[in-house]
């Protein structure tokens, strides 16, 4: 390809958002360049979504093992190598990272390694290049936050989680969001013995109450020792352990990893947004209308770098939609923030799409009717581990349109995807019940409920 340096688009960040919008953009036949100073693939390839549901499989494979034996099967020589999981997991997103790469050359899109920084509205520099543009995407996405304490270096974050060659037998893991569960449970089941620190009394506060419960009471049957009410004041490195301090004055461990998972904030520190008058709310994000423009009419943002919904598949469509605007003649394409469906792969996991039921009350008062299930799924009926699942679906009106579906059990993450599409077009209880059952599922739970 021909080294140029002006373009119609050019894309900060090499990550989900930014590789669907310059894709998409691509076809359209737009000149693009996309600049990346990491892996190609973000977060989501590198330290995200791909590693964690790898490592989320093999914890649930560690599962099924240690239920095997409700099913006649013998396990008692149960084993599991860490580093051997950790080599075929790297090298599996290293492909992941050629590809990308190659997706970029066959679309005729300059990549570009480096960090880019504005240079007013429409030139980004990298390194001694600088580049023109007619509009700028920023899409660089966010990176963990590591808490002002004392010692507090001497803990990791997710990213470093990923980096782990040998399991930890302590683990002392402070957060309550969808990290701190996830990698608490995947370590859980591997082995290792996990205290989960949170601030509040529950872990994902801002779920269903009924998800919140649920979850708390197959992590403690799993052997997850929650310590409400725990709130960081330092870290110290004893002759055993790391040692944690919080405000009650307690001291938890020893430990042999610590792992922040408190929240993301937006990597714009070092872009040069000032020179293109580009504006942050109080938390360092870019401010974005509901097109994804920024202060600066000439520059977009979409991702996590926004503060809005920090989901992969949020950052691709988002992406997607404002190229289909800027450049597919779609003057009105945009991304509808609400309804959107997320999976947290606990074990089992848990998904939701729509209003919590305190949400749906405060919104429509005496007009929510609520209809709940708990049950021990079948898969589960031969097992000594006797999770139970649980669902809710909430309704508002006198035709009762379904605004929220909670799930918790085996095949959450699988059977939510159909039912958000069923939210999205507004469907209502009497759909869902006049939809025959497929039996014997779990999934049919929502069509029979009552």
């Amino acid at each position: 390809m021909t080294e140029q340096n002006s373009f119609n688009l050019i894309v900060i960040g090499g990550g989900s958002g930014g590789l669907a919008a310059a894709q998409r953009a691509a076809g359209y036949g737009t000149r693009v360049a996309v600049v990346e100073a990491g892996r190609l693939g973000g977060t989501c390839v590198n330290v995200g979504c791909v590693p964690k549901k790898i490592m989320w499989n093999a914890a649930s494979t560690a599962h099924t093992l240690h239920d095997a034996a409700g099913y006649g099967f013998d396990t008692t020589a149960f084993r599991h190598d860490w580093s051997a999981l950790k080599s075929r997991r790297d090298a599996y997103v290293a492909r992941l990272n050629g590809i990308y790469a190659q997706n970029l050359a066959n679309k005729d899109i300059e990549y570009i390694a480096g960090f880019g920084v504005l240079e007013g509205s429409n030139c980004v520099r990298v390194g001694e290049r600088l580049l023109t543009a007619e509009r700028v995407l920023i899409a660089v996405g966010g990176a963990p936050i590591v808490p002002d304490l004392p010692g507090a270096e001497l803990g990791i974050t997710s990213d470093g989680f990923f980096a782990l060659d040998t399991l930890p037998g302590r683990v002392a893991m402070v957060g309550s969001g969808y990290i701190a569960v996830e990698l608490s449970g995947m370590l859980r089941a591997l082995g290792a013995e996990v205290d989960l620190l949170v601030r509040y009394d529950s872990v994902l506060r801002s779920f269903d109450e009924m998800l919140q419960q649920s979850v708390v009471t197959a992590m403690m049957a799993d052997g997850i020792g929650l310590q409400r009410r725990a709130v960081p004041t330092g870290i110290e490195q004893a002759d055993d352990g790391l040692i944690l301090t919080t405000e009650d004055g307690n001291r938890h461990g020893p430990y042999d990893s610590l792992i922040w998972c408190i929240g993301r904030h937006a990597l714009t520190e070092t872009l040069g947004l000032e020179s293109a008058g580009v504006a942050l709310d109080d938390k360092g994000f870019i401010i974005t209308d509901e097109f994804q423009v920024t202060s600066n009419p000439a520059i977009f943002a979409v991702g996590d770098v926004t503060g809005r919904a920090a989901l992969t598949p949020v950052a691709i469509a988002a992406g997607r939609r404002l190229a289909d605007r800027l450049y597919g003649g779609m003057p009105d394409r945009r991304l509808d923030y609400a309804n959107i469906a997320t999976v947290v792969f606990t074990h089992p996991p848990a998904g939701t799409c729509g209003l919590t039921e305190r949400q749906a009350r405060e919104q429509y008062g005496e007009d929510v009717f609520v209809y709940s299930s708990e049950f021990v799924p079948m898969i589960n009926s031969f097992t000594e581990h006797r999770t139970k699942a649980s669902m809710k679906l909430i309704t508002v009106g006198k035709d009762q349109r379904v605004v929220g579906v909670h799930l918790f059990g085996p095949g959450a993450d699988e059977m939510l995807q159909g039912f958000a599409v069923a939210i999205r077009m507004g469907a209502t209880k009497q759909d869902f019940d006049d939809t025959v059952a497929i039996h014997p599922t779990s999934a049919e739970e929502l069509v029979t409920m009552r």
